[in-house]
């Protein structure tokens, strides 16, 4: 792949791997990069847009009380200020991206919502109960559950990813999502909703990133299982698979140069803000979505289809 571009130009050629140019494709940010993961949102050049000032709140989720994992930043930033909006209260736990967390708050805030922040590390099984009895003391009641946290490591073939990178994949993306599944479900009930992230990477195999490709096809499986399985209890499971949108974990994943062409390979050829996949997780979220369960959602500009 080259590209050429100059940044706030919307005219960028994409080039296959012969060289033959394949169509134009807007950039949502130049070259950058970091160091660690999950990523800083606050450091991100152009700062991510995760809220559509058009989006005019109606009450769907009204007092309703949702856990978002990793909502201090990117996809569950975004997630976080719709629910709020919608007139939910949000429960945050996040990794160590304090600054994040701190400017999600005041944000949350500033448009009168109420929130949790919880610090801490979702592979520690203790962390999910305690994320589970600080909610239940705060706010007395779970309604949703947003299981959005996670890592990805760039590495251009199998024999580059390291025993200890695989298991903090897995750890992260999987052992996380499940330790605070099963000590959330006990408290929800009839009416409630659990939203898992996968990725569209799973759908057409990202080859460098195998592990965490894994991962987020084991969040396909888990999904339609628990949704056949808590489907009489009238508890809908669901997942989204978003494809390329601005937030932390691209610049803290991919080398430099990768960033101004990520979402070039959708129909819609570019990728998105964090704002835009902020509909569909109150859809899956509220009764507007009373007969969906067990069901992918795609968010990809066209990348996959079908």
């Amino acid at each position: 792949m080259e590209y050429d571009y100059k940044f706030g130009n919307k005219a960028f050629k994409y080039f296959d791997k012969k060289g033959l140019e394949v169509k134009e494709f807007n950039i949502l940010a130049p070259e950058q990069e970091q160091k660690s993961e999950p990523g800083l949102e606050y450091l991100m050049k152009p700062l991510p847009i995760f809220d559509n000032p058009n989006y005019k709140g109606s009450g769907k989720l009204k007092d309703k009380v949702a856990i978002i994992t990793g909502g201090d930043s990117g996809l569950g930033r975004a997630c976080a200020i719709a629910f709020i909006k919608e007139g939910a209260k949000v429960v945050i736990p996040y990794y160590n991206e304090h600054e994040d967390a701190k400017q999600t708050k005041e944000y949350i805030e500033k448009l009168g919502g109420e929130s949790l922040f919880l610090s801490g590390d979702l592979r520690d099984k203790a962390f999910s109960q305690k994320i589970v009895n600080c909610t239940l003391e705060k706010f007395g009641k779970i309604d949703i559950l947003v299981n959005n946290a996670g890592v990805q490591y760039q590495s251009a073939c199998l024999e580059d990813i390291s025993d200890e990178q695989f298991d903090t994949t897995m750890q992260v993306n999987i052992y996380g999502l499940f330790y605070l599944t099963k000590a959330v479900l006990p408290h929800l009930k009839s009416g409630s909703s659990i939203i898992n992230l996968s990725s569209v990477t799973t759908f057409y195999g990202e080859p460098e990133l195998i592990d965490y490709v894994t991962t987020k096809g084991a969040i396909v499986g888990f999904t339609r299982a628990l949704a056949r399985n808590l489907a009489l209890k009238n508890i809908r499971v669901n997942a989204i698979a978003p494809g390329f949108f601005w937030t932390p974990l691209q610049p803290a994943c991919w080398v430099k140069e990768k960033i101004p062409s990520l979402g070039a390979d959708s129909a819609m050829a570019r990728g998105a803000m964090p704002y835009e996949l902020a509909p569909t997780f109150v859809f899956l979220a509220s009764d507007d979505s009373s007969y969906v369960t067990g069901q992918v959602i795609h968010n990809n500009g066209g990348e996959v289809m079908g």
